[in-house]
């Protein structure tokens, strides 16, 4: 089996959690009309929790589900807040578009945004005129790149992570293996 690599190396316009510094790098690539991607949310709380300083968390769009226009408006909504209101606006429009799945229409996100203290006025242009979507589809054509046919996708320190990611404690448990053979723990 090939092992897939991450095309596009982590940026700084790239949205992260966690020190720069940090011995493991976990990408993933998400979608946010996708259960799975939300059922991931969780998860990935609990092992950011565990690792501490030892993860530094990349999340980026792959707008890919049966309801693609609503993924991409989201994603797009979430990428104008980013803008607008900076990286932790962006973190929680993260959290509140995976928590209401079901309603991603244009009104909702824009409500989220003024949700996230964004002038939903700036949003709803940026969503009319797709300002975000050359971001979202530069995050999306990296994913192809990268291999990801399916969201929730991670990659550890640029490596695909191909095991389960659904069990929390074994997903910590390899990734502190990771962290050990890089020299910390």
């Amino acid at each position: 089996m090939m092992l897939r690599k991450l095309d596009r190396p982590v940026s700084p316009d790239d949205h992260v959690l966690g020190p720069v510094d940090a011995p493991l790098v976990l990408v993933q690539y998400g979608d946010y009309a996708c259960p799975d991607t939300a059922r991931a949310r969780p998860i990935l709380r609990t092992l950011l929790e565990a690792l501490g300083d030892d993860v530094r968390f990349v999340f980026r769009n792959f707008p890919h589900s049966d309801t693609s226009a609503q993924a991409a408006r989201a994603a797009e909504a979430a990428e104008s807040v980013a803008v607008h209101g900076g990286e932790e606006a962006f973190w929680d429009m993260h959290e509140i578009l995976l928590a209401n799945q079901d309603a991603l229409e244009t009104d909702d996100v824009i409500g989220y945004a003024g949700a996230c203290g964004v002038d939903m006025a700036a949003v709803a242009d940026d969503l009319a005129s797709g300002a975000g979507r050359p971001r979202v589809r530069a995050d999306f054509e990296s994913g192809l790149r990268s291999g990801v046919n399916d969201t929730p996708a991670f990659y550890v320190n640029g490596v695909c992570y191909e095991d389960d990611w659904s069990d929390a404690r074994a997903f910590i448990a390899a990734l502190r293996e990771t962290a050990s053979a890089v020299g910390r723990h």
